[in-house]
């Protein structure tokens, strides 16, 4: 069970980042949060090659697995809710699949959280099987592969 007295410190970079830059901190739907905070993130990378974007992706996804499991360790709790950087990569994937539209972003998003928070299988296996870092992050990268290939054939209906 989680310790609600648990405190990140956000001076800490490691705890900055698994927090999501804080956002994972809300008093609620701490996921949710996080993954609307990597939004602006991706806007950064609109007007840049996309390249760029599945590079900074791919990185956030392989040095996800250190920072998640490092923050759980510091704070002796693993997967705290606060700990959302799992959400920024798996947002990050799900964006991927298509070019730039707010269309994109809005039906991404609620594809990854639907995704995130419903966890069928194979999502849902994942969750439960791998342990540490790795294991905070597998079930959102997965989700966000799920999320992106839906959105990748919802498009030409939605847009």
């Amino acid at each position: 069970m989680e310790n609600p007295a648990v405190k990140f410190n956000l001076c800490n970079k490691v705890h900055l980042l698994a927090t999501g830059f804080g956002s994972g901190l809300a008093p609620f739907a701490p996921g949710t949060f996080g993954t609307l905070a990597a939004i602006p993130l991706y806007l950064a990378f609109v007007y840049s090659p996309a390249y760029l974007f599945y590079i900074f992706t791919v990185f956030t996804c392989l040095v996800g697995p250190y920072i998640c499991g490092k923050a759980a360790s510091d704070i002796g709790v693993h997967d705290h809710k606060a700990i959302v950087w799992d959400e920024f990569a798996g947002m990050f994937i799900t964006l991927c699949f298509v070019p730039f539209s707010w269309t994109a972003i809005a039906v991404g998003f609620v594809l990854f959280r639907f995704f995130d928070i419903v966890k069928p299988w194979p999502i849902s296996y994942l969750d439960k099987h791998v342990h540490g870092g790795l294991g905070i992050m597998i079930d959102d990268i997965a989700a966000g592969f799920a999320a992106g290939i839906s959105l990748y054939f919802l498009m030409p209906l939605i847009s």
